[in-house]
């Protein structure tokens, strides 16, 4: 199994940017969609943010995030980034990496992935 290790999080401030990285521990995630999800404060749900298959293919963004952020791999490092620019308020959250094999159609749908990381905080605030 492929385990996903997120770091990069942080406080930072409206219009400030940060990188996220998810890098893959006990496998690599050749053949896999890795996805990022986000938890607001006080919600219960993991909002999709951005994903893609490993293997090939284009990314997927949720509109809140689109043009702003970008979800992009490094294959020789096995790891999985996400660029944020441009921050608001409303993306603080905990971010976490999900692994799954979902069809094109379900890449938003957190219960198709198998495997999470632990998150890392964001925080917008000034």
């Amino acid at each position: 199994q492929v385990l996903p290790v997120e770091s990069g999080g942080g406080l930072v401030q409206p219009g400030d940017s940060l990188r996220l990285s998810c890098a893959a521990s006990g496998d690599t995630f050749s053949g896999y969609t890795v996805g990022w999800f986000r938890q607001a404060p006080g919600t219960w749900n993991r909002e999709f943010v951005a994903g893609l298959w490993w293997n090939g293919g284009g990314p997927t963004y949720s509109d809140s995030v689109k043009g702003r952020f970008t979800i992009s791999k490094d294959n020789a490092k096995a790891t999985l980034y996400l660029q944020m620019t441009s921050l608001k308020p409303e993306d603080t959250a905990v971010y976490s990496c999900a692994v799954g094999r979902p069809i094109t159609s379900a890449m938003r749908d957190p219960e198709k992935y198998y495997y999470w990381g632990q998150g890392t905080q964001v925080t917008v605030s000034s």
